[in-house]
């Protein structure tokens, strides 16, 4: 505790965390403070896909035992959705809805998969689609799960992206989905992207590598989340 340790009020270890934070020092956190950048920044995709390889692919590897034959889902964008995509390669019969553009032109080698991409504007750094119409062809659709990368996920905030048009348009296919699958490695944990998808009730799966911390997993099967660890 840090009072007890600096021999201090609860009121001066609070002025200076915040003023620390205000340096950039530090990042605030529920009962304490960590160095752990809590912030998300946008990067393009050239840069996500090489940032840890191989813990994306064991996340993709692990969500298709949640897929199964005539099942209809939504692939969101992301570099692990691409991973995924190319594991679907001998899977079907199967329905896909995608906003990912890549991700449609991965699974255009599957002639068993059944593909409608999501039309409207295209985010070039992101190679996806978003905008009303995108959101309004998606309101026409019920489909059994959702798979979503994100940007961040927090206990307080929920779970969010560094773009505001693609945290809406996300917010959309929660609704549309039965089921919503949260694929994201373990450095998405207690960080915040700039727009807020979903508040933590509204996961049914997080599929993560074994960085997780224990106890983040126990926050999350708090609020009623299935964290898979692979």
């Amino acid at each position: 505790d840090l009072c007890e340790k600096f021999n201090v009020s609860s009121v001066t270890i609070r002025k200076d965390l915040n003023y620390l934070e205000s340096l950039g020092l530090l990042f605030r956190n529920h009962g304490g403070a960590s160095k752990q950048v809590r912030y998300a920044y946008e990067k393009n995709v050239g840069e996500k896909e090489n940032i840890n390889v191989e813990a994306k692919q064991a996340i993709a590897k692990a969500a298709l035992s949640l897929i199964q034959e005539n099942d209809c889902i939504i692939l969101a964008s992301g570099t692990t959705m691409h991973y995924l995509a190319r594991m679907l390669v001998n899977f079907g019969p199967l329905t896909v809805l995608t906003s990912s553009l890549r991700v449609a032109i991965e699974l255009c080698n599957n002639p068993n998969i059944n593909i409608i991409q999501l039309g409207g504007e295209v985010r070039k750094s992101s190679t996806s689609i978003v905008g009303s119409i995108s959101e309004g062809i998606l309101k026409q659709f019920s489909c059994n799960k959702l798979f979503l990368g994100v940007d961040g996920i927090d206990p307080e905030f929920g779970i969010s992206t560094s773009n505001a048009a693609e945290a809406h348009l996300n917010q959309v296919m929660i609704e549309c989905a039965d089921q919503t699958v949260i694929l994201a490695d373990s450095s998405k944990l207690n960080k915040k992207g700039f727009g807020k998808i979903a508040s933590l009730d509204k996961i049914d799966y997080l599929i993560t590598d074994k960085g997780i911390l224990n106890e983040d997993i126990e926050k999350l099967e708090e609020v009623g989340v299935n964290v898979i660890v692979n």
